[in-house]
């Protein structure tokens, strides 16, 4: 069964064949790879993997080992710094690309770039192509706003203005990715995701196309080791990103005051781009009006020493940053089923997470940690379906006391803390079991090539 992967990125196993960089996205996906590698003689699975590359790379067809097989590479060039620009060569190169590999399945990771939109509109043969769902931008845009105030929304900084890219201007892009996300959608014959929230917006999208659950198999790297509490820093909180609104920074500093009353030596560690940097000239031009409203926040809850700003971290690096940290929050605005909180979980970290979007596919309030009031927004049908007249009640201080409630709550009962993690980690060990993610995986490829072995292209 030949089997074709429309990647968003190059995985670091390809990049090194190649001597080059490698990137620290949707490091899952290398995951996954191994896992069928390993079992390639008995699921008779030949691969091929599809990437955006630069203007001057050449891959075609290369082969690249993998534990005891091979991957056969092909690259199509792509910017992925405009995802909002489509770019119809790409329906040329990537159905080169299929024809020349004629596979029984086509498996495109997430719908956020214009490639799968380009592949599932013109490969001919709909019922081979399967998307596989991460975040929606679609659903995203309605939340891109996530609080902030009108000054903060409208403000545009120097760098928001020579990069056209205010917080106005970035909701546009996702509005536009969005548009391509719903083509892609509407064209596929098969879907596959992880949440019901993901399951209702393909749904609604293309009610025709075959839904199929699959959970996500993580990072290789946080399938060992084990959180304790003795090893970590007292009342550190870890968040994985905070570079843009829909993350949550801003509700995690509005937090932080109330919390700091309890526990006056807390400190939040944000992995992740470092937005707010402030202290040389380059910085002060390239600081966003985002950027812009975190350093006020910092200083107007005088919380200078209370926030670190960590940079780009590696798998090993957030694995270590996890294991002495003393809390795990996700304070975003919307998820799908945030990776980030699966590698807590997987660890036996203490979790806090907003209740929003489909988190509560992953993750069990009151019993894997503590569920506090999300954002919440009527333009979402999802929101409207689960929620109904409470939308209506949400505001942003109910938030972000629930967000400082459910902190001080974790920290305040460490027996009830300690059988959080443990479920956490039950739950998570099931949720990302890298064995049957691929078995699921591979009945879905099979079920998909069955259902097709008598076309040929």
């Amino acid at each position: 069964m030949r089997v074709l992967w429309v990647c968003n990125t190059m995985l670091p196993v390809v990049a090194a064949h190649f001597g080059l960089e490698a990137s620290n996205k949707e490091g899952w996906l290398s995951g996954l790879c191994n896992v069928v590698m390993e079992n390639q003689n008995e699921n008779g699975i030949e691969l091929y993997l599809s990437f955006p590359m630069m203007k001057d790379m050449h891959i075609w067809g290369e082969k690249v080992p993998v534990g005891q097989g091979v991957v056969v590479c092909y690259g199509f060039r792509e910017d992925t710094s405009k995802p909002e620009q489509y770019d119809a060569t790409l329906e040329t190169e990537l159905n080169s690309i299929a024809q020349e590999v004629n596979p029984d399945v086509i498996h495109c990771f997430g719908t956020e770039y214009p490639h799968t939109c380009a592949i599932c509109e013109t490969y001919p043969y709909k019922d081979r192509l399967l998307i596989g769902i991460q975040g929606l931008c679609a659903v995203y845009a309605n939340a891109y706003f996530a609080d902030l105030p009108q000054r903060v929304i409208g403000r545009v900084t120097f760098r928001d203005f020579l990069k056209k890219d205010s917080i106005t201007k970035q909701r546009e892009k996702f509005i536009k990715r969005g548009e391509m996300e719903i083509r892609a959608v509407k064209a596929a014959g098969n879907v596959t995701g992880r949440t019901p929230w993901d399951k209702h917006y393909t749904g609604e999208w293309n009610p025709d196309a075959t839904y199929y659950s699959m959970n996500e198999t993580l990072r290789p790297e946080f399938y060992e080791g084990e959180w304790k509490e003795e090893n970590c820093v007292p009342h550190s909180i870890f968040l994985s990103q905070g570079d843009y609104p829909i993350k949550g920074l801003h509700y995690m500093l509005l937090a932080l005051p109330a919390i700091k009353e309890c526990y006056p030596d807390v400190k939040v560690y944000v992995a992740g781009n470092s937005i707010a940097n402030f202290s040389t000239l380059k910085d002060k031009i390239k600081i966003s009006s985002y950027g812009k409203y975190i350093r006020e926040l910092i200083k107007q809850g005088g919380l200078e020493e209370n926030v670190v700003f960590m940079g780009r971290l590696n798998a090993k690096q957030m694995k270590e940053a996890y294991l002495k940290s003393h809390l795990f929050v996700c304070c975003s605005a919307i998820e799908n089923s945030p990776n980030s909180l699966g590698e807590a979980m997987l660890l036996g970290m203490p979790c806090v997470s907003a209740d929003m979007g489909g988190v509560s596919g992953i993750f069990t309030g009151g019993e894997d940690g503590i569920f506090y009031e999300g954002f919440k927004t009527s333009a979402n049908s999802y929101d409207n379906m689960c929620y109904g007249d409470k939308i209506h009640e949400y505001s942003l201080q109910k938030n972000v006391k629930a967000l400082s409630d459910a902190v001080i709550d974790m920290w305040s009962d460490k027996e009830k803390m300690q059988k959080y993690c443990k479920n956490a980690r039950l739950h998570a060990r099931k949720t990302h079991n890298r064995e049957q993610n691929y078995y699921n995986l591979q009945e879905i490829y099979a079920s998909i090539a069955d259902a097709n072995q008598n076309q040929q292209v």
